[in-house]
């Protein structure tokens, strides 16, 4: 009998080499996407910057911030292919394990108000909803609201 070895998805530390699959993915997902200078600028602040990958390609990724025993979200994506197979929620639990791992008390994020599937997850995570920051978001035609959430850690 022989075994095989099965690559399996993992979440490992975001490289400037990657920005370029980042990039495809950030401008599939979102109107209004995020720049490689974003991406660039987050890794060179030290921000907590990982990504999904499987088979040596990059499916989602995301990036967070912690200090002063608050942590925060900045962004969170999941390729549209491998959207709604629970990649999005093992990334987050990954985040709420490192802002843990850090000593913060709280998580905090935004969501569009349109983004009701998001929403969802983060409530099923145990978010609640704190706020809402009016205009937050560019829409095509206007500013969209964000729902500000807390994880109470």
């Amino acid at each position: 009998m022989s075994a095989q070895l099965k690559e399996i998805p993992g979440i490992r530390q975001m490289f400037v080499t990657d920005l370029d699959e980042i990039i495809v993915i950030e401008q599939e997902v979102f109107l209004f996407p995020w720049t490689r200078g974003n991406f660039g600028d987050s890794m060179s602040s030290g921000y907590h910057c990982y990504v999904l990958e499987f088979a040596g390609h990059i499916f989602g990724y995301g990036v967070m911030t912690i200090g002063s025993g608050e942590a925060h979200v900045l962004t969170l994506s999941v390729a549209a292919g491998s959207q709604r197979e629970g990649w999005g929620e093992k990334l987050l639990q990954h985040f709420i394990c490192l802002a843990k791992a850090h000593h913060a008390r709280s998580l905090f994020l935004e969501v569009r108000k349109s983004n009701l599937g998001a929403a969802g997850l983060y409530e099923r995570i145990g978010f609640r909803k704190i706020a809402t920051r009016t205009g937050y978001y560019p829409a095509m035609g206007g500013r969209e609201d964000a729902i500000v959430m807390e994880l109470t850690l």
